[in-house]
């Protein structure tokens, strides 16, 4: 049997949890409060990113129900219709994540191909 190791790399994503390991809000829900603050729009949002309305809504109340603060402030209908925009709480938490990745993420991906190219020395 040949090796695939040269097909294979390191991969990772950041979220925050609860001491009990409980997940509360990761990479990809922090996309969606991204495009929600892209957007002014859930519906948008979610449009944008192939996601469902009740999942995504039920999502949302979950995290904000573990944080113990709203991430979003959605505004009803009118002439042009309802908007969504996120909270101050929502802003920082976007610019927490965005902060790790940009200082982080070239450190990580670093070590990831140090680790990688040992184990490819070692199992060929």
């Amino acid at each position: 049997m040949s090796s695939n190791i040269d097909n294979l790399r390191f991969n990772f994503k950041i979220w925050l949890e609860t001491n009990d390991n409980t997940g509360v809000l990761g990479d990809k829900k922090c996309e969606l409060l991204k495009a929600i603050q892209e957007t002014g729009s859930l519906n948008e949002a979610m449009k944008t990113l192939g996601l469902t309305y009740r999942k995504t809504w039920d999502n949302l109340k979950k995290i904000e129900q573990e944080l113990g603060f709203n991430l979003i402030k959605p505004t009803r209908g009118g002439a042009d219709g309802g908007s969504t925009i996120l909270t101050r709480e929502g802003r920082i938490i976007i610019a927490a994540f965005e902060q790790f990745h940009k200082e982080y993420d070239q450190v990580i991906q670093s070590g990831f191909e140090r680790i990688l190219e040992e184990l490819k020395h070692k199992i060929q």
